[in-house]
Formats: C-alpha cells, structure tokens, sequence
C-alpha cells in the first residue's frame, strides 16, 4: 500500500555556506603579513590539537551491532486509558520546564490509527486493537531485553521482532517508572546476538549512532553526536540525560545509542519538539544508570534505592554569601527528620552536603541521584559544612519508601468519573517531610495543582479544612467536596520555606 503523504514525508536538506573571516584590519582590508615570530613561537609551544576524524562510514559499526536490537510489540491492557494510545506521557510533560512543556512529546507509541505505523503501510487497525510500539536491545545470549517502560507500561502482552524478522514473545521481568527503564525476557529458549553497555560515559561531540523501530520502520539507523551531558528536563526525580542530535522519533523509545566502538552508551526515551517528529533534541537514559537498574530488576524484579532522610535545597549564590562559602555549590539540609539515616548519622539543618564518598556534590538534584544509586544497607561518608568548618559523617542508608501513591491517578489523570489534581503523593512522615501532612512527590505540569502554583516538596496539610496524613485521605476529601458540588477544593498547603498558604483547586473530572 502506497504510504500516504501527510504520515511520511521526505525532507530536503538545505546546504548553507558559510563564509569565515579570518584576520581583518581596521580598515577591513585582510591582513595578508605573515605572523609574528612570537606569535609562531606561541603556536610551537601551545599547538591546537585538533578533534578526532570522523568515520567515513558507520557501516561496521552497524553490521556489528544491529543484530541486538529489536522492535517491541505491546498489546495494552484493558485499563489503559485512550490517551495511552496517543502514546505514553505523550502530552504529560512530567514536570517538563515552562519553556519545553508544549514542545516535550514522549514517542514510545505508534498504535495503528494512531499517527503510527498502522497508516499506509498496510496495516489497518482491527476493531478494539490496542498497541504500542518500541524498540529495545538484547543484553545477554539468553534473551533479556532492555527497553522503556513507558513502551511496555500497562502491557497485556509483549513481543519482540528480532532482526531476522523472527517474532518471539517475551515476559516484563520489572519496571522503574522513576528512570523510564523495563527489563524484558524472551521466553523461547535458545541463544541470541545481544550488545553490551558502555562502562566510561560518552564526551560531547562524540559520534554516536541510534537504531530503532521509529513509525514502526524497524532497523532504521540514524547518526549523530553527543549535544551535552547531565541535561534535566523534568521528566523524573533522577535526570541525567544524555542530549543527542541523532534523529530519533516515535517508536525509537527504548532503542539504543552506540559509541564508535559499538556499545550502548545511552537508551534513547524523550524528545522536545514542536511537532512530535526529530529537531534534534533527543534525551537518553546513561548506560551508568541502565546497568545499575537493570542489575535489581534482574535480580529482584524491581529497584530498592538508598534513602538519606533530609530535605534539601540548592546552595544558591545568595545562600553561599550568607554562609561565607566560596562557591554556590553543595546541597543545603532543610530538615533531617528524625529516625532517619541522616539524622542517626548527625546532620542538621543549615549542614551544606559536598561530598558523598568523595565525589563532589553539586547540587541538591545531583545528592538525590547519588543517594538513590546507592543500594540500601550500604554506608557511605559524606562530607559537610557546618558553621564554616568541615566535618564527615559515615551514614548507613535505609530503603526508599516505594510505596507512594496518587491522589487520582497517575500523572494527574483520571477514571471512573474520579476528581483529579494531578499529583502524585506520599506520606510526609516517611520520606523524611517532617512529622505532618503528605508530601507533594511529583506535579503534572498540565494538571489543575500545578496551575494553581503547587510543587514537587510542597506539603499538604489539610484538605477541605480537615487535617490529612495520608494519601487516600486527600483522595477521600477531593471525592467529598466533588460529590457535594463544589468546583474547587481548598487545601493548606506548606512550601519547603516553611510558608503556609490556602489553595483552591478546581475539581477536573473525567470526561
């Protein structure tokens, strides 16, 4: 069937010229003397070293590599929603920053009917037939499969397409909502090609070469360079992304990036764009943080993180003055609730964390990934500030409270007719929040909460004037005061400052 024109277009490259002016004069008369001796002598001591060549083809990397990767076929379960099949978190921008939240689309989705693969290409879409499709890379000779767990989130079965075009099915070992990794395992027996994890961290302005099944064109291979490092973009409490220009675009979620050398240096999950196709500015999931993921889900089936105990902030410069610090640098303690690790290990409020095990800390963002990389039970020593002196404490970690839950549903939306505000709760008092209230985890950027200024670390202390301390309690009371009509619900709400503030949500419901 021929494709049709709106889903597959060709896109003309433009060639552009650039013109460099090297050496003019005042008078913009080029300078045409020869340089200076101590100019030349400058250039003989301090030559400028120039970056290494690209490759004339990535041919042999591909040839070595693309029998690993793999196209992942999701039959959804009958309690996905009907946004799921515009694509997982498509449209949740998850906290995304007000300048990239229209822009971010998550691509991991391309059901047929659904702007996906199933449009021309000779696939139509069966009556009550809900899918998703993403990609993968095989990580072992028996079959384990790394992919995103947005692509196999809400799965009622899954299936792999190998690069042979054999399609076998497979089984979700685990899931980690908080990086966006899953863990698949094929079931049929045998041995299979697979790739292996890069174990240094890429450079900006390496190469790098991204295979995927992006419109359900499996085996498509893109190339591009590493963007930057370290990129946040809201889209969960552990961010870390790598940033590359590769083309990636629906359906590439879950796929991997290759170095040079053939291994897996990212797994490819978000793109911002204006249109849902590639601009250039794709986020993947670092191989240092796959291989750490993916070791719990294999050997448990799910992630235990280290747990610390403390509120903490940035160390703004402002901050820093007041501290008499050099740098704004660390992460300020707000608050080490008690019976935690942190505060069994001493720290207090007004401590400036610097360093844990000696890596040095630069943010509070940057002590929240560090910490929860950490496997419970582990001690660490932490470096800190106190009163302009410095100080280490040794901390012996305890287990992240997992057992968060959403008042509504997650990431803000809703069934069953349900009221919703779109965030996602825990109680205070066992994530280290202080002793009241329930803590405010995460915010969907576009739910009726965040429009009204709530945000991740805020605790809410009472809901339709009655104090709460659990989640299902904020649910109870949101139910309540929709069931008696109201179109808003009034909260008391306390900001990590301390500040108290009343709130008035409006009620969304479900259509």
């Amino acid at each position: 069937m021929t494709a049709q024109p709106n889903r597959l277009r060709r896109n003309a490259l433009a060639s552009v010229a650039v013109a460099a002016l090297v050496a003019t004069g005042a008078a913009g008369v080029g300078l045409t003397q020869p340089a200076s001796p101590a100019y030349a002598q400058s250039l003989s001591k301090n030559p400028i070293e120039t970056p290494d060549h690209p490759p004339g083809s990535f041919a042999s990397v591909v040839d070595k590599v693309k029998p690993g990767v793999v196209a992942v076929k999701v039959k959804l379960d009958d309690s996905a929603d009907a946004d799921d099949e515009d694509g997982p978190g498509q449209g949740q921008g998850q906290q995304v920053p007000p300048q990239l939240r229209e822009f971010f689309k998550r691509f991991g989705q391309g059901g047929p009917g659904q702007g996906g693969p199933g449009q021309g290409f000779g696939m139509p879409k069966r009556q009550g037939q809900r899918g998703a499709m993403g990609s993968g890379f095989i990580i072992s000779a028996d079959g384990y499969v790394v992919t995103n767990n947005h692509v196999v989130d809400k799965a009622k079965s899954v299936q792999v397409t190998l690069d042979d075009n054999r399609t076998l099915d497979a089984k979700v070992i685990g899931k980690d909502p908080k990086t966006d990794l899953a863990l698949l395992k094929i079931t049929e027996g045998g041995t299979f090609p697979y790739v292996s994890l890069s174990k240094s961290a890429p450079r900006v302005g390496d190469w790098v070469v991204a295979i995927g099944n992006p419109f359900g064109l499996g085996g498509t291979v893109t190339a591009g360079i590493v963007s930057a490092r370290g990129r946040d973009i809201g889209a969960g409490p552990y961010d870390d992304f790598l940033q590359i220009d590769a083309p990636i675009n629906k359906g590439n979620s879950g796929g991997p990036t290759f170095n040079v050398g053939g291994e897996v240096v990212g797994v490819n999950t978000a793109i911002a764009s204006p249109s849902g196709g590639s601009v250039g500015l794709a986020f993947a999931i670092p191989a240092e943080t796959v291989q750490a993921v993916v070791d719990q889900l294999r050997a448990d089936g799910k992630v235990a993180r280290g747990y610390l105990g403390v509120q903490v902030q940035p160390v703004t410069k402002d901050i820093a003055d007041g501290l008499g610090l050099d740098k704004a640098k660390g992460a300020l303690v707000d608050h080490a609730e008690a019976g935690t690790p942190a505060a069994k290990a001493g720290l207090k409020s007004g401590d400036v964390i610097e360093s844990v095990n000696g890596t040095p800390i630069n943010d509070a963002k940057e002590l929240s990934r560090k910490i929860a990389g950490i496997k419970p039970g582990a001690k660490v020593e932490l470096t800190y500030l106190r009163g302009g002196k410095s100080d280490t404490a040794t901390v012996e970690l305890g287990v992240l409270p997992n057992d968060t839950k959403v008042a509504g549903n997650d990431r803000g939306s809703s069934t069953n007719g349900q009221p919703r505000l779109g965030l996602s709760l825990a109680p205070a008092s066992e994530v280290g929040a202080g002793s009241e209230g329930v803590a405010v985890m995460e915010v969907d950027p576009d739910g009726p909460a965040a429009a009204k200024g709530i945000e991740q670390g805020d605790i809410i202390l009472d809901v339709a004037g009655s104090s709460v301390s659990q989640p299902s309690e904020v649910a109870e009371r949101v139910r309540s005061a929709e069931t008696s009509g109201r179109k808003a619900v009034l909260m008391r709400v306390k900001n990590a400052k301390g500040i108290t503030r009343f709130v008035a949500v409006a009620l969304n419901k479900a259509g």
